[in-house]
């Protein structure tokens, strides 16, 4: 049973850690509803989309956003069941979190020791590139080599970062083992392109292997897009929190360090409320539909600056982090261009 969420007064005299513990247990009948929910409209819209290509290829089209927007929701739940925040049951998140670990073309056990990282390490400037968008500061921007830097500028580029980048790391980066994993990262690899070479064979089968191509790749390829973008604004930011060694804090990264991302109810539904990122980096173990609850609930939460559509756009721009101003900026922040380079 849920428990009373706090009111505005008593949520003040509430620690943080009292706050999340209210909002840490998985529902169940939430949990069910929202996998077979999503999961039905999904694969009803690629029958669509795949049916619809006899008649006009404008069906595909129309629903190409919708179906890739609903594989960004399932993805969010392959993502809390890496955390064991979406079922009690253990088994149960590990069984779900393969199954849409292969619709998502994400290998589940290997993903997600990568992102435990990730939560360990977030904001620390002394442990970054694992699990982040790595981030250089402006002292290492100060003694790059010309090479370096085009690699860097190259690599922060939106089209780059975006455009190519989703679909190489969802479509062929995630197919590959890699040096240094473990037993288990391996075998979710295999699995992963195991059970999507069933599916593909199975659905080429039915509709033919061009057809589910030219539907399949373009939904993963704007799903891989759209999620990268999430997981880009999820951490730079401005005035983000990042700091070194002992001045590290887990709750000033939450709080501080991982962003608000106010977005309209339509569009928290297809983001699995992963907007609410400061509440996530607080509790892995909220599940996603406590999030906003737990954000809206408590007066704790009440001064954090949210990130908006429009100014999200703006954060594209930003590249190096300033250690001075404590601030991400964007190439043309910098005080003076830099002069030093090393060969």
């Amino acid at each position: 049973m849920t428990s009373r969420p706090p009111d505005n007064q008593e949520s003040k005299d509430l620690s943080w850690t009292e706050i999340i513990m209210r909002y840490n247990r998985p529902d169940l009948k939430r949990s069910i509803w929202q996998l077979s929910s999503t999961l039905f409209l999904y694969f009803l819209a690629m029958t669509t989309m795949l049916l619809g290509m006899q008649i006009s290829v404008w069906i595909p089209i129309a629903l190409a956003l919708p179906a890739a927007g609903l594989l960004v929701r399932i993805f969010i739940i392959f993502h809390d069941c890496g955390h064991g925040s979406y079922f009690r049951s253990q088994k149960m998140n590990d069984a779900v979190g393969i199954l849409t670990g292969i619709l998502t073309f994400t290998p589940y056990y290997h993903w997600h020791h990568y992102h435990r990282i990730h939560h360990g390490t977030a904001g620390n400037l002394d442990k970054r590139g694992i699990g982040d968008v790595w981030t250089a500061t402006v002292e290492e921007w100060s003694r790059m080599s010309r090479w370096d830097r085009l690699k860097y500028k190259l690599y922060r580029h939106p089209v780059t970062m975006f455009g190519i980048g989703s679909f190489y790391m969802f479509v062929i980066n995630n197919r590959f083992t890699k040096k240094g994993m473990d037993r288990k990262s391996r075998l979710s690899v295999y699995i992963t392109n195991a059970g999507l070479f069933l599916f593909t064979l199975g659905m080429a089968a039915i509709f033919g292997m061009k057809t589910f191509l030219l539907i399949q790749l373009p939904v993963i390829w704007i799903a891989a897009l759209l999620g990268i973008w999430l997981f880009y604004l999820q951490h730079q930011f401005e005035d983000v929190y990042w700091r070194r060694g002992t001045d590290w804090e887990y709750r000033s990264v939450a709080m501080e360090g991982s962003s608000y991302f106010k977005l309209p109810a339509f569009f928290r539904y297809f983001t699995g409320n992963i907007g609410f990122h400061h509440i996530h980096h607080l509790s892995p173990m909220i599940p996603n539909y406590n999030l906003a609850r737990c954000h809206n609930d408590n007066a704790l939460f009440r001064g954090i600056r949210p990130l908006t559509f429009s100014r999200s756009f703006k954060m594209l721009n930003l590249r190096l982090y300033d250690e001075e101003t404590r601030k991400v900026i964007s190439f043309r922040g910098m005080k003076k261009p830099c002069q030093v380079e090393t060969t």
